[in-house]
């Protein structure tokens, strides 16, 4: 037995050593650029997974006959009261989250904490984080106060920290970056002021700006307008060469007296070249939006069948209650259908467009508007499963009365909203459809985002603080656990050493959940 544990120490210094170096950094700590294009089961290298947003998996140990044997295999302390929206990246067997101000490196197999890296105290929004992005062993995490941070993924140390925006006018940033080759995409938040919005590309070594593509038309520029914010981590198709990116509401928000029109080109989808940032199509889902509900809901990649063609899709469920099938190559709508409550709009134009009702515009008597301000959907993830065609959302019916109130002029919010009714519900979308062919209620409210497998499983989570896992055919409940927090944050999977792990972040720890080794 003696010699046995001299062996196993042995061994543990010899892994030990390979892993890491005298300074304690990490070795080979880098991402592979085809890794991102194609990701192999052992990794989750970007926000969404991979390019399309689908955050679908191949992965099939975890089944739903084996599922009710899920258990937990480590948790992570984050140790802050800020709750946990960020989805970790998954690198060579080491996991990277963040809260606002905080990145952790954690062993992805044991849980155990590598290294933490920490912001100085800052001015701007800690309204909450999605997470990091990776250029070979670079790191890139944007801050409360609108600024770019470089690290080295080996140790967290920083390698550069340039600035955005400009937090004294009102912008901030919370988002997870998206790398496109040698571009880190980036995108702020700033609607509580009249600002406008923009998604700059930063070249990964150097940190200098590529370009920057303005959503709305430069000051003075007629009927010119504020806002359209790029706070969310859009998507991209590397044959078309075509980024998609959603974009926020225009301000101020609750009246829209001072910005006649449209308002171009916010609450839209828009596709830009990466390598010039130039506008090559837009589709905007919420003309004159006055409901603060932005467009910036995760633009989802599909290619297949639709009314018996093949098509290159682009999907949406936004915040303003319709969900969206566009042909991605150019822009046009092939579907536009509500998925809960909505009495906005008009109906639908021959573009596809909802048009608003001016009846429904908040007004200092007050209107009842479905759905309310955090929308049908709002940044949680989506998902959809290839195998049964089912677009998957986490979504929020509800109602909500908007207010106008003079007093608060023309600037930033410039107006309320108080809600009057509401719940979750996993919703499963039929995209040829549009039809809803399950729907699963989760609580009052909602703030899980979706993942999917291949083996028919729907991950999730509800208001009372349970992780689930539904059947991806029929949403019924096949295995829950209660974490004692909700959940904030959308699942990753990935699979280590012949075991596949699922890992969600409620409250402020991270859970990761596998089957015991008799089972697999």
């Amino acid at each position: 037995m003696r010699t046995l544990n001299h062996f196993h120490k042995a061994l543990f210094l010899i892994v030990f050593t390979l892993t890491f170096l005298p300074s304690g950094r990490l070795l080979a700590q880098g991402l592979d650029p085809a890794t991102i294009a194609n990701p192999p089961a052992d990794s989750w290298p970007t926000y969404h997974g991979d390019y399309s947003g689908k955050r679908h998996s191949p992965l099939t140990q975890i089944t739903p006959q084996n599922v009710s044997s899920l258990t937990l295999a480590w948790a992570f302390q984050t140790g802050q009261e800020a709750t946990l929206k960020s989805s970790p990246l998954l690198v060579n067997g080491i996991l990277y989250f963040t809260v606002p101000d905080n990145v952790w490196a954690v062993d992805a197999r044991s849980g155990h904490r590598l290294w933490r890296y920490t912001y100085p105290p800052n001015k701007g929004q800690h309204i909450g984080h999605r997470g990091v992005a990776m250029y070979k062993g670079w790191l890139y995490f944007t801050t409360p106060d609108a600024h770019l941070i470089s690290l080295d993924a080996q140790n967290g140390k920083v390698r550069w920290n340039i600035q955005i925006a400009d937090n004294e006018k009102g912008y901030w940033s919370t988002m997870s970056p998206l790398v496109v080759r040698d571009h880190v995409l980036v995108g702020v938040g700033g609607d509580l002021d009249n600002i406008p919005g923009f998604l700059k590309s930063i070249d990964p070594e150097s940190g200098k700006t590529q370009w920057q593509w303005f959503v709305t038309p430069p000051a003075g520029t007629p009927n010119a307008t504020s806002g359209g914010m790029t706070w969310m981590t859009g998507t991209y198709d590397p044959e078309l060469n075509l980024v998609y990116w959603g974009t926020g509401n225009p301000t101020p928000v609750l009246t829209g007296k001072t910005r006649p029109g449209d308002n171009l080109y916010t609450c839209s989808i828009v596709a830009l070249n990466p390598d010039t940032g130039k506008l090559a199509w837009a589709f905007q889902v919420s003309p004159h939006d006055t409901h603060d509900w932005d467009a910036v809901e995760t633009p989802v990649l599909v290619d297949a069948d639709f009314g018996g063609q093949p098509r290159k899709m682009l999907m949406q469920t936004s915040r303003n209650g319709y969900f969206f099938v566009l042909d991605r190559t150019n822009g046009k709508n092939l579907l536009t259908v509500p998925y809960g409550p909505v009495n906005w709009s008009l109906g639908v134009d021959k573009q596809g467009r909802p048009i608003p009702n001016p009846g429904k515009e908040p007004a200092p008597d007050g209107r009842l508007i479905a759905p309310d301000e955090g929308g049908l959907t709002n940044y949680r993830s989506p998902s959809f499963d290839p195998k049964t065609g089912l677009f998957i959302v986490s979504a929020h019916p509800s109602w909500s009365i908007y207010f106008a109130k003079p007093a608060d002029g023309t600037y930033g919010w410039a107006g309320a909203d108080y809600d009057v009714w509401s719940r979750g519900v996993i919703e499963a979308i039929d995209y040829q459809t549009g039809k809803i062919r399950w729907s699963h209620e989760v609580g009052k409210d909602i703030f899980a985002g979706v993942l999917t497998t291949d083996s028919g499983l729907t991950f999730t989570g509800d208001i009372a603080g349970n992780v689930l896992a539904l059947d991806t055919s029929d949403g019924k409940t096949l295995w829950h656990a209660g974490t004692g927090a909700r959940m904030d944050t959308s699942p990753i999977t990935y699979e280590l050493d012949k075991r596949q792990y699922v890992v969600t972040g409620n409250g402020g720890v991270i859970f990761a959940w596998a089957l015991p080794e008799s089972v697999q």
